[in-house]
């Protein structure tokens, strides 16, 4: 390019003509040499990441024209829609911003199986079937416990060129050795001498007593391990890394431990097993990856990444990190997830209020909802906060075209139309029946049709004793209209059952000169469907949930209503037989009220109309704000989350008033649990005198830290 430049400045007769014949030709080399745009997915650079020139030519020889991703999530829980937009990433938008052609995308699906304790069959199946409901079709499944013997014939090679070593340290004395390198790494970036600001008090912790080990005797240990012949937890494979490096990453990464549990897909033939580090990028090689696309978190992961791969002289594939989604009111955290399930705060892993695929496509939200959510979130860098009105008008969007409308009372109050007989005889050939749009904006959902009988059921929440300037809705001196029939509803008697309305006696008036009513009421008739509903809200009452992240669950996340009516257009609609944990479920728009699915607790069978029939809310319609009526449930839920979060301010005031030192001594969410402390505070007992461990003490110490940030920031 700097040739073409000189060349063109060189040989300009004429200003104008040169420049623009050099820009043309400028364009036409970057055109060329771009078919892709291979600095879309750039980020920072190492040099351990430089291929030579004969691994890329291996490589190019064997994908040519294929550009390669993949998506390996670790079987150890559900995926969530973190993951959905991993996917979408993966599958969809790396190509694009890549500028790949379609014909030359692929996308490689990888359990990433490495640790048997956390990993399960029934975890396994779940992912399959959520990656293929949303529609992404890999082009191959692959395992990285496949890759096993693979694994730990690489591991053998690093041993025998001297960067790898078996090590007996215990978990406690490498927490201690991390510790001292990384302090001395920190007086290495001030300036200042590493052995005067943490002096080594043994070669035995730093670089540790088995970094020496000869390759002979690191071969025999390991085949011990390998055999058995050791105790879990008391001894591991690590890495020869460099305990200078700024990047904790690299201080002597694990590569192999000793775990006598059975694999769930290789079964029993293992005892050792490579951890996550060492594994993940071998398989991305091994598999011909050309783009390794991770989240942010993973950054510091880059030189561990490119280093095994440096080590064992494989090729390297780009790595790019993006943002990992960030979600208004629910938590993505599969330890934390695990905990709402294992506590029974949720129903489940498919609990419509969870933020996993399952619990998402149990709400009602279908692969189409979720991907336009994705494409519209986007991958970047930059770290933000989803707000959750994003997927809940994704939801709208897609739903408003494609789903049938119906009828339904939440939380019913009978009605019986006292005048019926007289409006029914003068209502003409079609009577009291009346043929609805299944969807005024599709007509290819066809139509059905809805009878008024003399009984019907209203909701609760289109009724109100008192007369009220801004309830639209009946009350005793105000009438209200019914829709489809056109007439309007007029009360003439409230029946009480104690404090609450038990029926309502009413009278038609279709006369031409009855009033013109404020709204019109949805109801439904008396051979309506019973039917449980069930509404949900946000998981969390905090936008972003914090570290008390328990104490900030919803009560009212889900309110249920049991004693519920459907019209009995969508009976065919309903029935168990079709309904499935693993697909979208038949979904429905309630006038006036939401977006709803049939839910998987179903038991109606519409021939017998017998059975439990139950919908869950997907999301609620757009409301008019002006017309409406809080429900005392609602305003008492919302003064409780006001309460919390005033409790929780007032908790963080006084947090801000603790000395660091005293942080321990004097904060209530410490208050009783320590009995003894170091000099600068630091607890070292439990309450009832037990010796707190190093890794406990350590992670106290990071809570201080954050404190001490926090308190000097308040303090400026």
């Amino acid at each position: 390019l700097q040739s073409t430049v000189h060349e063109g400045i060189v040989g300009l007769s004429d200003c104008r003509v040169g420049i623009y014949l050099l820009l043309e030709r400028i364009k036409d080399i970057v055109m060329a040499e771009s078919a892709t745009n291979s600095n879309a997915l750039s980020a920072r650079e190492i040099e351990w990441a430089k291929n030579s020139p004969e691994l890329l030519e291996e490589h190019a020889a064997i994908n040519k024209s294929i550009v390669r991703t993949r998506f390996p999530p670790e079987p150890n829980g559900y995926l969530h829609i973190g993951h959905a937009k991993s996917m979408n990433m993966n599958f969809r938008l790396a190509f694009e911003k890549l500028g790949v052609p379609e014909e030359n995308r692929r996308t490689i699906f990888r359990y990433d199986d490495t640790n048997p304790d956390a990993e399960s069959p029934e975890y396994i199946d779940s992912l399959r079937r959520d990656l293929e409901w949303l529609g992404w079709h890999p082009e191959r499944t692959t395992f990285s416990s496949d890759n096993f013997q693979t694994l730990h014939d690489l591991a053998i090679k690093l041993i025998k060129k001297g960067l790898a070593y078996v090590c007996d340290m215990t978990k406690a004395e490498m927490e201690a050795q991390r510790d001292l390198a990384k302090r001395r790494s920190n007086a290495r970036s001030v300036g200042n001498d590493p052995d005067v600001e943490a002096p080594i008090p043994s070669s035995d912790i730093l670089p540790g007593r088995n970094r020496d080990t000869s390759v002979e005797r690191n071969l025999e240990l390991f085949q011990e391990m390998k055999l058995g012949l050791h105790d879990e937890g008391s001894m591991t494979l690590r890495l020869k890394m460099d305990f200078e490096s700024p990047n904790p990453n690299m201080y002597d990464l694990v590569a192999y431990r000793i775990r006598y549990t059975p694999h769930p897909h290789a079964g029993k033939g293992w005892c050792i097993y490579p951890n996550y580090d060492f594994t993940h990028g071998i398989c991305d090689s091994l598999e011909r990856i050309d783009y390794s696309i991770c989240t942010l978190e993973f950054e510091t992961r880059r030189e561990p990444y490119y280093w095994i791969l440096w080590a064992l002289d494989m090729y390297r594939p780009k790595v790019y990190e993006m943002s990992r989604l960030n979600l208004e009111y629910t938590v993505l955290s599969k330890r934390r997830l695990l905990k709402l399930v294992n506590s029974n705060r949720v129903r489940g892993w498919s609990d419509p209020r969870m933020p996993t695929i399952s619990g998402l496509r149990r709400r009602g939200y279908t692969k189409e909802i979720i991907n336009s959510f994705c494409n519209d979130v986007g991958a970047t860098r930059a770290m933000n906060v989803v707000q959750m009105d994003k997927l809940f008008q994704a939801a709208r969007m897609t739903l408003a075209d494609t789903t049938r409308r119906a009828m339904a009372v939440m939380d019913p109050i009978k009605v019986v139309i006292t005048n019926f007989a007289d409006e029914a005889s003068k209502a003409g050939d079609g009577g009291m029946t009346f043929e609805v749009q299944n969807s005024p904006t599709n007509e290819k959902l066809g139509s059905h049709t809805i009878t008024l009988t003399e009984t019907m059921f209203i909701d609760s929440t289109d009724f109100k004793m008192e007369d009220d300037s801004n309830f639209y809705r009946l009350t005793p001196g105000q009438p209200v209209g019914l829709k489809f029939q056109g007439g309007n509803l007029v009360c003439s008697e409230v029946v009480m059952d104690g404090d609450n309305v038990k029926e309502l006696k009413c009278r038609l008036d279709c006369s031409e000169s009855r009033p013109k009513p404020k709204s019109h009421i949805t109801w439904v008739p008396s051979d309506s469907l019973p039917c449980e509903v069930r509404v949900y809200g946000h998981l969390f009452t905090a936008p972003e949930p914090t570290d008390l992240w328990e104490d900030e669950l919803n009560p009212e996340s889900e309110i249920v209503y049991k004693n519920g009516f459907v019209d009995p257009s969508v009976l065919d609609l309903v029935d168990r037989k079709d309904v499935n944990k693993w697909k979208s479920n038949q979904a429905f728009q309630f006038e006036r009220i939401g977006y709803f699915v049939i839910d998987v607790d179903t038991t109606f069978e519409s021939s017998t109309k017998s059975g439990k029939l139950v919908f869950n809310r997907t999301v609620s319609l757009k409301e008019d704000r002006a017309v409406k009526k809080i429900s005392a449930a609602e305003e008492e839920a919302k003064e409780k989350q006001k309460e919390m979060q005033r409790t929780a301010a007032a908790a963080r005031d006084l947090l801000m008033t603790i000395d660091p030192k005293d942080l321990f001594k004097l904060a209530p969410d410490y208050e009783g649990k320590f009995s003894q402390y170091d000099d600068t505070g630091l607890p070292t007992h439990s309450a009832d005198g037990t010796e707190l461990t190093k890794s406990a003490r350590k992670k106290l110490e990071k809570e201080r830290a954050k404190h001490k940030k926090k308190f000097a920031k308040s303090k400026k």
